[in-house]
């Protein structure tokens, strides 16, 4: 009996698990629209007011959302998206033509991706064009129904905004803010953008026609908010099915919140970045080690999850390492603390090599210059060292300059995990410039 019930009590517990990680890996990933807002309520209402006017009374118009990276651009627009698209009229009508900088590189082929996303190719066929503005002009007349109010309203989303005002004559934007100035189809035009001086690259041109509407989204939250956030984004909400299992959770989270080892995990993160993301992130890493025989979330996870984000990716490349390359990564080490980061060659790194020999006049160490050479091309090849200028036919290999991409707390991490590192090594690495 006692088995059947505790078989019942996993079967219970596992079908809880997998709700609590649907549930928050959905919330935590950035781009699903269904998380909540962190001190952007007011920018929120701006910008739903704004696109309500485009999609039920027909109005265009223009926007900028302006933030640094992380700050929750897209996560605005997506939550205001997604309530616009709960009204039944705004969901049969509106059409979403998202850009990006990074991928439309040029006029012709956002063109191309406009007209795709329109599905308009058949529309178009074989037409032949005068200019960019006949073809877009075109399009959007292609979209109409009869008058301006019971024509489609079009969204154009232009994420990475800043690289397409990079664009020749910046006709692309010219003719969006025109569009969105007349009297054609109702069209909104929202870019996203990291440059707060987007307004001064514009041509006096496309400047006259943009509405100068700009929406800011700034991480401005302190340390006690950013718990609060913590708490919100952990915790289960009031209409979770197993109501005994939420308050045990949501009781776990609260304890968390007020532990000095998880203060201290959130407070190193919070004066690295105020990014959201991050956090999001690392509650991710947390919340996927919860399982049927660990069902609630500890300071150890959290701490765990800490070192896999903050995992120095170049130390781990060294851990990777054979005995010879990392004696000549410490050979570097030892050149730039004697020569304050001047740039060195390979005959330097070389010498400074065989006098760790001589001293130690150990023959294990010993090898002939090519191996040492091809080591050398090899922490080339992994950019941990990297040329500081052009190799020409005139230099020789061994007297290129050359910098060191890892510093010395990196270098002393990553000998301290490399696994049997040999004695003598480690203590040559530690050792004071008597070496030389």
């Amino acid at each position: 009996m006692s088995k059947r019930k505790s078989k019942e009590s996993i079967t219970t517990n596992g079908e809880c698990i997998s709700q609590v990680q649907k549930l928050l890996r959905e919330r935590l990933c950035y781009h699903y629209a269904t998380g909540k807002l962190f001190g952007i309520e007011h920018q929120y209402r701006h910008l739903l007011e704004l696109l309500k006017r485009t999609t039920i009374h027909g109005e265009s118009n223009s926007a900028l959302i302006i933030g640094p990276r992380g700050s929750g651009k897209t996560a605005l627009l997506n939550r205001v998206l997604k309530d616009l698209m709960e009204i039944k009229q705004v969901k049969e009508n509106l059409l979403e033509v998202r850009l990006n900088g990074l991928l439309q590189t040029n006029d012709k082929v956002a063109l191309k991706e406009i007209t795709r996303q329109l599905r308009l190719e058949n529309v178009v066929g074989d037409k032949v064009f005068g200019s960019f503005a006949e073809n877009l002009a075109f399009l959007l007349e292609a979209l109409r129904k009869g008058n301006r109010t019971s024509s489609c309203p079009v969204l154009f989303i232009l994420d990475e905004f800043d690289l397409f005002v990079h664009h020749k004559n910046q006709t692309l934007l010219y003719n969006l803010f025109d569009i969105s100035q007349s009297a054609q189809t109702p069209v909104t035009v929202i870019g996203l953008t990291c440059r707060r001086d987007i307004l001064e690259l514009f041509e006096k041109r496309v400047k006259s026609r943009f509405s100068h509407r700009q929406i800011y989204v700034l991480n401005s939250f302190d340390f006690k908010q950013y718990i609060k956030i913590f708490k919100e984004q952990l915790s289960l909400p009031a209409d979770f099915p197993d109501e005994t299992f939420a308050q045990k959770w949501n009781n776990n989270v609260q304890h968390l919140s007020v532990d000095k080892t998880v203060n201290d995990v959130l407070q190193d993160l919070f004066h690295y970045t105020k990014d959201l993301r991050s956090l999001n992130f690392l509650l991710m890493l947390a919340v996927s080690n919860v399982t049927v025989h660990h069902p609630l979330i500890t300071a150890s996870d959290l701490q765990e999850a800490s070192k896999q984000y903050r995992m120095d990716s170049k130390a781990n490349i060294v851990h990777g390492l054979s005995v010879l390359e990392i004696c000549l990564i410490i050979a570097m080490k030892h050149l730039n603390d004697v020569y304050e980061g001047e740039p060195f060659n390979f005959q330097m790194v070389y010498n400074e090599f065989q006098k760790f020999i001589q001293r130690k006049a150990h023959c294990m160490y010993n090898f002939e210059k090519p191996v040492v050479m091809k080591a050398f091309e090899h922490l080339l090849q992994l950019e941990l060292v990297k040329p500081i200028e052009k190799p020409s036919v005139r230099t020789q290999r061994e007297y290129l300059l050359m910098k060191l991409l890892l510093d010395n707390t990196q270098i002393m991490d990553a000998l301290q995990a490399y696994p049997n590192c040999p004695t003598d090594v480690k203590q040559w690495a530690t050792s004071s410039l008597s070496w030389l």
